[in-house]
């Protein structure tokens, strides 16, 4: 671990239980900040976290749900928190139409799949994505700090280099104190304008078509599109993976071209 991490951990960060490395389906919550309830303690007084990579300052007390322009740009996101089995298509179709993408990972994801953890940050920007994708509402502010210090020990780790200072809420799931630490640790949130829903899967009624048609219908400048690494773990379906290279080629054939995030945040 690196002298940052050791330093970030000794302020505040709790040992947590691990848990697998999979986690079952489940709506993420839009990307609006909940309010704060008075049973949970400010956070702490911290400066920027020295074990992310920060591309720009922070954005605090926002969690963007599109891109900050009016400019025909699209930025694709891909959740990795459950397994990797769209792992192979998902990279094969975005180098294949050098498109750009961001990522964000939890640290049980990149200690579970080293390899495509590099392969991934080789080419493509990391954000944080909590340690083992917990809803941050149901810790405490030092575990969530544990959560975020963790995650960026083992993407490190993984992969050489400390997670992007971008950070993604499992689920959407968020309060104003969640999100005050998130910023004092050095992160910007990023939200999504559109959840292609793949990770439901064909089990629960979702299908190529759908996944496509989510993607394109809510299709506007600055437009953040969330899918997913993992398969269904009851259908083993990869929906996203699966629609990703026609849903490329719609969305630049009606003007628009691919950025990452940390163009813009």
């Amino acid at each position: 671990m690196s002298r940052g991490l050791l330093a970030a951990v000794s302020i505040g960060a709790i040992a947590l239980a691990g848990c697998g490395g999979s986690h079952a389906p489940r709506p993420p919550a839009t990307s609006t900040t909940r309010p704060p309830t008075n049973t949970r303690p400010s956070p702490p007084a911290r400066t920027a976290n020295p074990s992310v990579a920060r591309p720009h300052r922070v954005l605090d007390g926002r969690i963007p749900d599109r891109l900050p322009t009016s400019q025909r740009v699209v930025a694709l996101t891909f959740d990795a928190g459950a397994d990797n089995a769209g792992a192979p298509k998902i990279l094969a179709a975005l180098h294949r139409a050098d498109v750009a993408a961001t990522f964000f990972m939890t640290g049980r994801w990149a200690e579970l799949y080293p390899q495509w953890a590099r392969r991934i940050s080789a080419r493509y920007p990391i954000g944080n994505h909590t340690f083992d994708h917990q809803d941050l509402l149901g810790l405490s502010l030092p575990a969530v700090q544990a959560e975020l210090v963790k995650a960026a020990a083992a993407i490190e780790h993984a992969t050489g280099r400390p997670p992007l200072a971008l950070f993604r809420f499992p689920y959407g799931s968020s309060s104003a104190g969640t999100l005050a630490l998130v910023n004092k640790l050095g992160y910007t949130a990023v939200g999504w304008t559109v959840d292609t829903l793949g990770w439901e899967g064909t089990s629960m009624g979702q299908s190529l078509a759908s996944v496509t048609s989510r993607a394109l219908s809510h299709l506007q400048p600055g437009e953040i599109i969330l899918m997913h690494v993992g398969a269904n773990p009851h259908d083993n379906s990869t929906l996203d993976a699966d629609a990703l290279p026609g849903i490329i080629s719609a969305i630049r054939a009606r003007g628009y071209r691919f950025v990452t995030l940390n163009e813009y945040f």
